[in-house]
C-alpha cells in the first residue's frame, strides 16, 4: 500500500511525464526518453544554468557503460560548479570504461515550479535524462542550510525521500562531503554515506553495485556489499536510543558493522585526472582554476572541524603543480589560477611554487590567489608575487580579538604578528584588508568581543596618516562541530548573538570600517543541525513541505518557518545548542573520523589551560591517533630551496607587445539553440577564454586590474538567437592566415555558436543601425493582433512604460521600428538603434505593443537574422 501511494504521489507531482516513467508493475522505466526543456527556460531567470555544454564536460554514450552515476550538488549551479570535490570525482568516474558521471544542481524557486507545472522530472546536465534513469544517485553534503535542497532534488526526480521507502525499482541514494561525519540529521534520507576522501571508494562502490547487479541481489543485499567497503556508512543498519527524549547511544543491527572509519586517501589523485577543467556557463562564485596544493591541515585551531576530519596533510610536488597549472590554464582560458588548500600558506614550497607560476604566467595576465592565507605565513616575498598581474584580495583571519582567545583556540598567532602582515600588505599598496571573526568562542568575555574592534583599529593604523584604507570586518556566531575538541562546548543562544553582534556595530568606527556579519538566525540553525540526530530529519521534511528551500540563500531563509515546523514536530530546537557533559554519548560516536576522542578531550583541556599544541607536521606527531605511519602519514614536501634568478624562465615578449600599435579585428559570428540562453556578461567571458585558448595575442588594458580589449554589439536578450553578433579585438600582430584563425576559434567555443567572418578593420565610429528579426509565436489564438500592429504602424508617436535601473521611464517606441510584417504564426520586424538613445527589445515590443503575456513572449523563438548601418 505504501508502495502504491509513492506511484500515485509521483503521478500527481510530475504527470504525463511520471506516468510514462512508471510501467504496470511499478517499476521505473529505465529506458525513459530525453526530457524537452525548451518551452521552460525562456520563463526562468539564468536559464544558462540549466543547459549543460560546458567546455570539459563528458557526456559518455548511454549504452556504452555498465553503470551510470549522476553527481549532485543540493544547492544553486553558481556555488555547486565552484566545488573542487565534484569535479575530481567527476573526471575521476568518467575516465573508466565501466562507468559515466554526469552532474545536477538544486534548481531555483522558480525552475522547481517550471517543472512541476510541466510534469518534468528533474534531469542531468549532460544528457538531459531524468535523475531517475541513473543507478547511483550522489550528493554532495557540504553545509547543513542545503538540507531542504536534497528533498527538493528527489522529489522532482520523482523518489520517495526515505531511504526505507525506496525499493529495487529505484537508483541508490548516496552522500559524502563534510557534513558525511554527523550526517544523523539527513540518514533517513541517503541509502549509504562516504565518510571522508572520495576518490578510491566512488570507484570501490560502482564496482560492488555492478557485481550486485549482474548476481541479482535485492536492495538489502546490495547495501551489506556496500557496507564492507572502508569508509560507507548504511544508516538503515543503526538504530538511535532516546531516553528522556535526549539521545542514548545507537545500536548497530548488522554485528558485522559496528562502527564506521573515515577513509583517508594515502596521496592526492594523479595529476591526468584534473588537467581538463569544467569550465562555466554561468559566472559560479569563484570563477578561476582551482588546484589542489595540499590536503589536510595540522595547524590544530581547536574550532576547525576540517582540520581534524581532512588530516594528515599531503602535499603536492611543485612539479604536479606546475603541470596543472600549465594544462589547466591551456584547456580551459581561465585568467586566474587558486592555490586551494585549508592553509595554503603553510605549504612547505610556497615561495618557490609563487614565484615559478608568476614567471610563467604574468605576462598572460594569469593572476594567482591564494584563498587561506596564515597570518605569519604572508610574507613580503608571498606578497610581492600576489600583486605582479592584480591584486586579489587580501584577507586575514584572526578569528579572535585578544591574544588569550587566540590561545584558547591554538591559533598560533599574535596580535604582533598580525600588526607585521598589515604593514607588509599596506606597504605592497593594498588599501583593503578583510578580516574574519567569531563571537561566542569558548570562555569568551566582552572583552574579548570589544577586542575586536581594538584589533581592527589598531591594523588601519599600520598604514600610517593619510590615503584611502578600509578595514572590513566580518563576524559569524561560533558552531560548534563534531569530531573538534569544542564538540561539548555551548552554542551561544539567538539572542545572545544578536546582542553582541549589536554591541560591535556600535563600536566599530563607520569612517574607514566595514562590519558584516553572518545572520544570527542562520548561525542557530546551522548548530541545531550541526549536533543534531536522526530526529530532526522529520523537521527537515516538514520544513520542506511548508516552502523551505534555499536555506542558504538570504532571500530564501525564513527562521519562522522552521520555528513552526518544529512546534508541530514537537521539537525544542535550542536544546541542541547547549553544552555536552564529557561522557554523554553523541550522535556521531559510531562514525570514527580517525582522531581518537581521547586526543579532543586532551586538547580541550588545553584549551581551558591556554596551552599551545604544536603542528605536527613541523614538531613531531602529537598522537591524535590517525596515521599508522605505513600507509597514512604526512606527506609534506622538503624544504624547497630559494629558486636562483638564472634558473627563472622571464618571458617579457608578450609584455612588450603590448606597447604595439594594435590591429583590430571584427568577428562575426551567429548564436543558436542553446547559447541563446547566455546572459552578455556570460558571453563576454566566454569570448575571453576562447580567444585566450585559441591562442591569439589580445592586447590588454593598462592598470591594476587588466582586461581584454575587446568590444561587442549590442548586448542581445537572453532567449534571442541572432546571425548577425560581432566582438572587435585588439591584437598585437596581424593574422598571418585569417581562414586558420575562424578554425581555431569554432573548436573552441560551443558547437552552438560559429564564427563566420573575419576583417581587418580602422578606427570604430559610433552609428545608428537596423537590425532584423523573424519571430515565431508560440501556439495560441491572438484575435486582435493584426488590429494592434496596423494601429501601431499609423500612430505617429507610441508611449511604453519600463523599469530602467529601479525607475518608471516612458519611452516613445514608434520612431525605432522600420517595418512589421505578419504571415501566420511569424512575425517579421525591424528595429532602428540610434548610438545615443535606448533602444528596444523584441520581446518588450511583442508585450507592450502587440499585446502577447509575459510568458508568451519570453516562449516565442526570436532570432535576428541581419544588422545594417544607417
Amino acid at each position: 500500500m505504501k508502495q502504491q501511494t509513492n506511484q500515485q504521489d509521483r503521478k500527481k507531482l510530475h504527470g504525463a511525464a511520471a506516468e510514462e516513467m512508471v510501467q504496470d508493475d511499478g517499476k521505473m522505466n529505465r529506458q525513459s526518453s530525453v526530457v524537452n526543456i525548451d518551452e521552460i527556460l525562456p520563463l526562468v531567470k539564468k536559464p544558462g544554468r540549466y543547459i549543460g555544454g560546458e567546455l570539459g564536460a563528458v557526456n559518455k554514450e548511454w549504452d556504452s557503460v555498465d553503470l551510470r552515476f549522476c553527481f549532485i550538488f543540493p544547492d544553486l549551479y553558481e556555488i555547486g560548479m565552484s566545488h573542487q570535490g565534484l569535479q575530481i570525482l567527476y573526471h575521476l568516474v568518467n575516465e573508466d570504461d565501466r562507468f559515466l558521471a554526469q552532474r545536477c544542481y538544486a534548481p531555483d524557486i522558480d525552475m522547481e515550479a517550471e517543472l512541476r507545472k510541466a510534469g518534468i522530472p528533474l534531469f542531468a546536465l549532460e544528457s538531459k535524462r531524468p535523475l531517475a534513469d541513473f543507478d547511483v544517485l550522489g550528493f554532495t553534503l557540504p553545509y547543513e542550510l542545503c538540507y531542504t535542497n536534497i528533498l527538493t532534488v528527489l522529489d522532482l526526480a520523482g523518489l520517495p525521500l526515505k531511504s526505507c521507502d525506496r525499493g529495487q525499482e529505484y537508483p541508490l541514494v548516496i552522500g559524502g562531503g563534510s557534513c558525511g561525519l554527523n550526517p544523523e540529521p539527513v540518514a533517513d534520507f541517503f541509502d549509504a554515506i562516504v565518510l571522508g576522501d572520495g576518490e578510491e571508494v566512488i570507484i570501490e562502490i560502482g564496482e560492488r553495485v555492478i557485481a550486485a547487479k549482474k548476481e541479482g541481489l535485492g536492495r538489502l543485499e546490495t547495501l551489506r556489499e556496500l557496507a564492507a567497503v572502508e569508509g560507507v556508512y548504511v544508516p538503515s543498519f543503526y538504530e538511535p536510543i532516546y531516553r528522556d527524549d535526549r539521545f542514548a547511544g545507537i545500536r548497530a543491527l548488522e554485528k558485522e558493522f559496528p562502527q564506521v572509519r573515515r577513509r583517508v586517501l594515502p596521496r592526492l589523485p594523479e595529476v591526468n585526472t584534473l588537467t581538463r577543467p569544467l569550465v562555466p556557463i554561468v559566472k559560479p562564485v569563484h570563477d578561476r582554476l582551482g588546484i589542489e596544493i595540499a590536503r589536510g591541515c595540522t595547524r590544530g585551531c581547536r574550532f576547525c572541524q576540517a582540520g581534524m576530519i581532512y588530516r594528515p596533510v599531503r602535499e603536492r610536488t611543485v612539479d604536479d603543480i606546475l603541470q596543472l597549472a600549465e594544462q589547466g590554464i591551456a584547456s580551459s582560458g581561465f585568467d586566474e589560477l587558486a592555490l586551494l588548500s585549508l592553509s595554503t600558506g603553510d605549504y612547505s614550497c610556497l615561495p618557490e611554487v609563487l614565484i615559478r607560476l608568476m614567471d610563467r604566467f604574468s605576462d598572460e595576465f594569469v593572476s594567482v590567489s591564494m584563498p587561506s592565507m596564515r597570518v605569519g605565513t604572508l610574507t613580503p616575498e608571498v606578497i610581492e608575487q600576489i600583486k605582479r598581474v592584480r591584486k586579489t584580495g587580501f584577507t586575514v583571519a584572526p578569528e579572535a580579538g585578544t591574544d588569550r582567545m587566540r590561545e584558547v583556540i591554538n591559533k598560533g598567532i599574535t596580535e604582533d604578528d598580525l600588526m607585521a602582515t598589515c604593514r607588509d600588505a599596506f606597504g605592497a599598496g593594498w588599501n583593503l584588508i578583510k578580516f574574519y571573526f567569531m563571537i561566542g568562542l569558548p570562555t569568551e568575555t566582552l572583552e574579548d568581543v570589544d577586542g575586536i574592534v581594538e584589533l581592527a583599529k589598531k591594523a588601519r593604523a599600520q598604514a600610517g596618516a593619510g590615503g584611502r584604507i578600509q578595514i572590513n570586518v566580518s563576524v559569524a556566531t561560533f558552531i560548534p562541530k563534531p569530531h573538534t575538541p569544542f564538540q561539548w562546548h555551548e552554542q551561544l543562544g539567538l539572542e545572545e548573538a544578536k546582542e553582541r553582534l549589536n554591541r560591535l556595530k556600535k563600536l566599530l568606527p563607520r569612517k574607514g570600517f566595514k562590519l558584516k556579519w553572518h545572520d544570527a538566525r542562520t548561525s542557530f540553525l546551522e548548530g541545531v543541525f550541526s549536533r543534531g540526530d536522526r530526529r530532526l530529519s522529520q523537521l527537515i521534511e516538514t520544513a520542506w513541505q511548508a516552502g523551505g528551500r534555499l536555506d542558504g540563500w538570504s532571500e530564501h531563509f525564513h527562521l519562522q518557518n522552521w520555528q513552526q515546523a518544529a512546534e508541530r514536530c514537537g521539537i525544542e530546537m535550542e536544546t541542541y545548542l547547549r553544552a555536552r557533559a564529557m561522557d554523554e554519548p553523541l550522535p556521531w560516536d559510531h562514525l570514527q573520523c580517525g582522531v581518537d576522542r581521547e586526543f579532543l578531550e586532551q586538547e580541550w583541556q588545553r584549551a581551558l589551560e591556554r596551552s599551545y599544541t604544536p603542528d605536527c607536521r613541523n614538531h613531531g606527531c602529537q598522537k591524535c591517533g590517525l596515521c599508522d605511519f605505513k600507509t597514512i602519514m604526512p606527506v609534506v614536501n622538503k624544504k624547497c630551496e630559494e629558486v636562483p634568478v638564472a634558473d627563472r624562465i622571464i618571458n617579457g615578449d608578450k609584455k612588450k607587445e603590448q606597447e604595439e600599435t594594435p590591429f583590430r579585428y571584427r568577428f562575426e559570428y551567429s548564436r543558436l539553440e542553446d547559447s541563446r540562453f547566455y546572459g552578455h556578461l556570460e558571453m563576454l567571458q566566454l569570448v575571453f577564454r576562447v580567444l585566450k585558448r585559441a591562442g591569439l595575442p589580445v592586447l590588454f588594458s593598462k592598470g591594476y586590474n587588466p582586461s581584454p580589449k575587446v568590444s561587442f554589439s549590442q548586448a542581445l536578450p537572453v532567449g534571442v538567437e541572432s546571425l548577425a553578433e560581432y566582438f572587435d579585438v585588439d591584437l598585437a600582430r596581424p593574422l598571418k592566415d585569417p581562414r586558420q584563425t575562424l578554425e581555431a576559434l569554432n573548436r573552441e567555443f560551443p558547437q552552438t555558436i560559429r564564427v563566420l567572418h573575419v576583417e581587418l578593420i580602422g578606427k570604430i565610429q559610433a552609428v545608428d543601425q537596423q537590425a532584423a528579426y523573424e519571430i515565431v509565436l508560440p501556439a495560441g489564438d491572438y484575435p486582435d493582433l493584426e488590429d494592434r500592429i496596423a494601429a501601431f504602424i499609423s500612430a505617429e508617436e507610441y508611449i511604453i512604460e519600463r523599469i530602467r535601473k529601479r525607475k518608471l521611464k516612458k519611452l516613445d517606441v514608434r520612431p525605432l521600428v522600420e517595418s512589421v510584417k505578419r504571415e501566420g504564426d511569424r512575425l517579421e520586424i525591424v528595429l532602428i538603434q540610434r548610438h545615443s538613445q535606448a533602444g528596444i527589445s523584441p520581446l518588450l515590443l511583442l508585450e507592450k505593443v502587440f499585446g502577447l503575456t509575459p510568458d508568451q513572449a519570453r516562449i516565442a523563438r526570436i532570432k535576428k537574422t541581419a544588422v545594417q548601418d544607417l
